[in-house]
């Protein structure tokens, strides 16, 4: 039986599919330093068989296809047909071949034990249904000796490119605490290591990377982006009257500006690496 809160899921993402798609690139480009942080602490190496849970739409499976090069492949999943889809729209735009894509979920991989030489997941654990199940899924088609690693969002307080926009939706919209829609759920150093730790994974670490999450869009770019690729937040502006998604908007960009020198986005951020062996 599927769960209430993986329905949830399935619904909010499918949604926000399209607009993942739309803005692909500019996500892509935002978070390219935690995919490279990412294939640094997995070791992820040319020629090895790699496997991207919960991917997205392309990233990081595209650009670990490239570092594992002819000789290596990638096994894209995700459980969004819709980001599916647009990963290998983006795939064969890049004319990159050595890749295959899968709808499933992270819970639940159609693969064999032993079959990958890296697992990964960038910021795809935080709304995992079942956390616990999902990474015994990982670590049992990691090859015995292989890494497990997946990035996860550090403390809110230290990432305004996400509080400066939730504190000012805060005081106009109604909150939602459904784990379905806390990207910080794994905040707490040490969190997500224990999870880690019950799922059997062994040599856990855990790396605080500070990064600049940067592109060259607006402060108006980056509003169209975030309140389109949130599905909680897309719901409350629709909820919201006229008057009120204009005050939300306005005071947004006010707020953020001072991240936008030169009228191009750079947020100060901070995210955690969790890298087990199999």
């Amino acid at each position: 039986m599927v769960s209430p809160q993986k329905d949830e899921v399935f619904r909010e993402w499918s949604d926000s599919a399209p607009f993942w798609e739309k803005h692909g690139a500019t996500i892509r480009t935002m978070f390219s330093e935690i995919t490279t942080a990412l294939i640094e602490e997995a070791g992820i190496s040319p020629g090895q068989q790699v496997l991207d849970v919960a991917g997205g739409a392309g990233e990081p499976s595209l650009t670990i296809a490239e570092r594992v090069g002819p000789g290596g492949s990638v096994m894209y999943t995700d459980l969004i047909p819709g980001m599916v889809n647009a990963a290998a729209a983006e795939a064969r735009l890049r004319g990159i071949t050595n890749i295959n894509f899968r709808q499933c979920a992270a819970d639940s991989l159609p693969f064999a034990e032993n079959s990958f030489d890296a697992v990964v997941s960038r910021l795809g654990a935080m709304f995992f249904p079942d956390p616990l199940a999902a990474l015994r899924e990982m670590r049992r088609v990691t090859k015995s000796g292989g890494k497990l690693s997946a990035v996860v969002w550090y403390k809110s307080e230290f990432n305004p490119f996400s509080y400066e926009v939730t504190q000012i939706i805060s005081r106009h919209l109604p909150s939602d605490s459904s784990p379905a829609h806390d990207a910080f759920r794994f905040a707490e150093p040490g969190k997500l290591a224990d999870v880690f730790n019950q799922a059997g994974a062994t040599e856990i670490r855990e790396r605080l990377l500070q990064f600049d999450i940067a592109a060259p869009i607006s402060p108006e770019e980056f509003w169209e982006m975030r309140s389109e690729t949130s599905g909680t937040l897309r719901d409350k502006l629709r909820a919201a009257s006229p008057e009120t998604r204009q005050k939300v908007r306005q005071e947004v960009l006010a707020a953020i500006s001072k991240y936008f020198p030169n009228n191009q986005m750079k947020f100060p951020g901070q995210m955690l690496i969790l890298t087990g062996t199999a």
